[in-house]
């Protein structure tokens, strides 16, 4: 039992002058950074303090201009956004009406198209067809009538050179 009092008193005493090593240790380095945090102190004190109280003197001094400007920009900002809400709304109006008359326009050509298609096909069938029938029937009368009452004088004229040939008779 007695070694193991000796060897725990040696394992003590090791530990506590590691203990006192780091402690030194520790002390040093702060002895240094406290150093460090000195001289620092210092510069800013000889160099930063006549910087500062010169900024404080500006700012002091213009804080009232400083605060006219800020509002103004804030005035500025509220402006403008209620301007560009302005505008975004009216564009937005405009947009919705150019598309209604695009609309109306596009239905307005589609019924005159389609009009127009119908007045064609009526045109024809009520107009261009009977007139071609009649014309038909003219010209068979026409030739009926000049094959019974004049084949002689027809065939002298058709072949003179002044009237255009036999073709020309056939035109309407």
């Amino acid at each position: 039992m007695e070694n193991w009092v000796a060897i725990f008193v040696v394992v003590a005493a090791v530990a506590i002058v590691i203990q006192m090593g780091l402690l030194m240790a520790m002390y040093i380095s702060m002895k240094k950074t406290s150093d460090r945090v000195n001289n620092i102190a210092a510069a800013v004190e000889t160099r930063g303090l006549p910087l500062l109280e010169s900024v404080n003197g500006l700012v002091t001094t213009n804080a009232p201009k400083i605060n006219v400007i800020l509002d103004n920009a804030m005035e500025a900002s509220k402006t403008a956004k209620q301007q560009v809400d302005r505008l975004d709304t009216t564009v937005s109006d405009i947009v919705d009406r150019t598309r209604l008359h695009v609309i109306r326009v596009d239905e307005l050509v589609t019924r005159t198209m389609d009009r127009v298609e119908e007045t064609t096909d009526l045109v024809h069938h009520t107009v261009i067809s009977p007139v071609k029938a009649l014309a038909g029937v003219l010209s068979g009368v026409t030739t009926t009538a000049n094959l019974l009452f004049g084949s002689g004088k027809r065939r002298r004229r058709a072949a003179s050179p002044r009237n255009g040939g036999p073709e020309d008779e056939m035109f309407i």
